[in-house]
């Protein structure tokens, strides 16, 4: 007779600790996360800033959140979502769009700051890297949180974190991220990124459908075409974005009116006296059911 020796025994899983709960649905790296909430001890209380960009399928969301002890707190967002109201209504998920939610993120939390006035930024995007210098203030500092995302080079996250950097934010960063890096020359091709900054890798997609396949253009550029955005004027339109968004970072108030009475999805609780008049009813209603029928048996007989 063979035994097998049992390796998870019944103290194994009194001991047993399961994982937390966002690593079991996989949506939290706590190795990575630690690494970013972690401060120095001798900084006291002091807020230790992350700069939080994640991608849906319609939306970018970008946050700057620090860790504390009740949770995440959230000192201020952007979201592409809100682009239509500083231009631009089409493409809110692409490079170029990421770059100017980074942007809108960026302004928006200097003027709460109101250090807007002192970190301009990079006003004008040439593609290039741009590190923002310390003024008589130091300069509102994050660390990029990617989340769960593999960082490729050219990846959309990069592109809010350039838009974020020239906006005025601190953040630490390398260029061989960024689209337009190569890998063997070990440089940033400043025209490359800044092609991708503008939507110029869109517009050369426009161009090529227009050539090669006039239909699928039509239906896959229908927005575009809608709106009368060709190839040549979407540098244009994301110039105009970049100024509104410097002009008035702060947040709109939305414009729909409030609701007038709240939906109600599910019944209403009835009070005991409801609940007995409603027995009633319906034994009411029985006994006259229940009286026809006899009657009716009656006239048949």
């Amino acid at each position: 007779m063979v035994f097998v020796k049992a390796q998870k025994s019944r103290a194994y899983f009194k001991r047993f600790q399961v994982k937390f709960r966002r690593r079991r649905d996989g949506k939290t790296d706590y190795r990575a996360r630690i690494r970013l909430i972690n401060q120095d001890k001798n900084k006291y209380n002091t807020p230790k800033y992350r700069f939080v960009v994640r991608f849906t399928n319609k939306d970018i969301i970008a946050q700057i959140i620090s860790a504390s002890i009740a949770g995440d707190l959230v000192l201020a967002s952007a979201y592409a979502h809100e682009l239509p109201q500083y231009g631009l209504e089409v493409g809110l998920t692409n490079y170029a769009a990421a770059y100017c939610t980074g942007l809108l993120l960026a302004r928006r939390v200097l003027q709460k700051l109101e250090l807007d006035g002192e970190y301009e930024g990079n006003v004008v995007a040439t593609g290039e890297d741009y590190s923002v210098e310390p003024a008589d203030r130091r300069p509102f500092r994050a660390l990029l949180d990617v989340g769960l995302l593999r960082t490729t080079t050219g990846n959309r996250v990069f592109g809010a974190l350039k838009g974020a950097l020239d906006g005025g934010l601190d953040i630490p960063h390398s260029e061989k991220r960024f689209a337009g890096f190569s890998k063997d020359s070990k440089q940033l091709d400043a025209e490359v990124h800044r092609k991708y900054i503008y939507g110029g890798h869109v517009a050369a997609y426009m161009r090529t459908l227009m050539e090669d396949e006039p239909e699928k253009y039509q239906t896959h550029f229908s927005e575009y075409v809608k709106r009368g955005i060709e190839a040549d004027n979407i540098e244009e339109l994301y110039k105009k974005v970049h100024a509104t968004i410097r002009a008035n970072p702060a947040p709109h108030k939305s414009d729909k009116p409030a609701p007038t009475e709240h939906k109600r999805y599910n019944l209403k609780k009835l009070t005991y006296e409801q609940r007995k008049a409603k027995l009633i009813e319906r034994l009411n209603a029985l006994n006259s059911a229940g009286g026809a029928d006899a009657s009716e048996e009656d006239d048949d007989e």
